[in-house]
C-alpha cells in the first residue's frame, strides 16, 4: 500500500502539549548505521529526512545516544533539515548515555543537563521541543522523582518545551505529573503486548496523554529489526488489505486510539513511503479483534 497522494496528514493529529504532530512521525534510531552493523549512506538517509517532511511527517523523535562509529543522528537531522521549519517538532530522550567507545552510563540527575545540551548542540537549536526521561529497567527503578524534577527545573529555565517519560509503570506517571505536565508515555507496545500495557495505553488516553510506541513493527525482535517471522493472522489480514506485516503492525497501533503516535524508523525511502501509507489504513472492528485475540 503506497500511494503518492498519501501524505502523514492522512494519520490525523495530537497535540504535545501546545505543538500539532501528525500520528504518523519517524524514528531516528536507525539512521546511523544498518542492521547488519555497517555505517548507513550519508546522503540516502539525509534524503530520506527530507522526504519524510515532504510527505507531511512533523515529529521526529531522536536522542544524542543514537550514534555509531561514524555517524551521529541528530546531527543527521541537523545537516538534512536544518533551518528547521516552524512546524516541526523534535522529540529527543535524555537518561542513558554511551562512552566514546559505545558503552552505556546512566545519568544522575545532576547529570541531566549536559545531556539536555549536548542534544542542543547537536541538533542546531536554542531549546527542545519535547525530552523524555528514560528510564533503565521499568520493572525495577523506583522513585524517578529526582531525575524528573532536574528536567522539570530545566523546562522552567526555558531550555525545554515540554517534558515525557519512557519505559515505565504508570506509578511513574502519577509521580512525574505531581511535578510537571507530562505531555507523552514514550514505551514499547505491539501487537501480543500483555494485558496491563493495554490498559497503561488507554489510562493515558484518559488524561489526554500521547502514547508513543517503540518497537511497535519489530515486536519481540526489538533492536534487530522488523519480524522475520509473522504468525498467519498477520499474514493474512495484511494479505487480505494488499499491505505488508510491517503496515498492518502500524494501522493496528494508531487503531488503538487518537492519542497513540507512531515512530517507525528507516533509512529506505521505500519503507518511509510505506510507513506514511500506513496512516491511511482504518482496520475494522473485527480487524482489531482478530489481532487482539491472536
Amino acid at each position: 500500500m503506497t500511494s503518492d497522494k498519501i501524505t502523514a496528514a492522512d494519520s490525523g493529529t495530537w497535540l504535545l502539549g501546545d505543538l500539532p504532530v501528525r500520528r504518523i512521525g519517524f524514528g531516528a534510531m536507525r539512521l546511523t548505521h544498518l542492521a547488519d552493523g555497517s555505517p548507513s549512506d550519508r546522503d540516502r538517509v539525509t534524503g530520506v529526512l527530507r522526504r519524510a517532511v515532504e510527505l507531511g511527517v512533523n515529529h521526529i523523535d531522536t536522542a544524542a545516544f543514537y550514534f555509531s562509529a561514524t555517524r551521529s543522528a541528530n546531527e543527521l537531522i541537523n545537516r538534512a533539515l536544518a533551518p528547521y521549519g516552524d512546524e516541526l517538532v523534535i522529540t529527543t530522550k535524555v537518561g542513558p548515555g554511551r562512552d566514546a567507545a559505545g558503552d552505556w552510563w546512566w545519568a544522575a540527575p545532576g547529570q541531566l543537563r549536559g545531556q539536555v545540551e549536548e542534544n542542543l548542540r547537536q541538533l542546531g537549536r536554542d531549546h527542545l521541543d519535547v525530552v523524555n526521561l528514560r528510564v533503565p529497567r521499568q520493572a525495577e527503578t523506583g522513585s524517578i522523582a529526582e531525575h524528573f524534577g532536574a528536567l522539570a527545573e530545566l523546562r522552567t529555565a526555558g531550555l525545554i518545551r515540554h517534558l515525557g517519560v519512557s519505559n515505565v509503570r504508570p506509578d511513574h506517571l502519577a509521580e512525574a505529573r505531581a511535578i510537571a505536565p507530562v505531555v507523552c508515555v514514550q514505551n514499547a507496545y505491539g501487537i501480543g503486548s500483555p494485558a496491563e500495557e493495554h490498559a497503561f495505553l488507554d489510562a493515558c488516553g484518559e488524561q489526554g496523554i500521547a502514547f508513543v510506541p517503540f518497537f511497535a513493527i519489530a515486536g519481540a525482535g526489538k533492536e534487530a529489526g522488523g519480524v522475520t517471522e509473522e504468525g498467519p493472522e498477520v499474514r493474512d489480514l495484511a494479505r487480505a488489505h494488499g499491505v505488508s506485516p510491517a503496515q498492518l503492525r502500524l494501522a493496528w497501533t494508531l487503531s488503538r486510539g487518537a492519542h497513540v503516535l507512531a515512530i517507525p524508523g528507516t533509512g529506505n525511502p521505500d519503507h518511509l513511503a510505506e510507513n506514511v501509507a500506513a496512516g491511511a489504513l482504518r482496520l475494522s472492528a473485527e480487524d482489531t479483534a482478530r489481532l487482539e485475540a491472536a
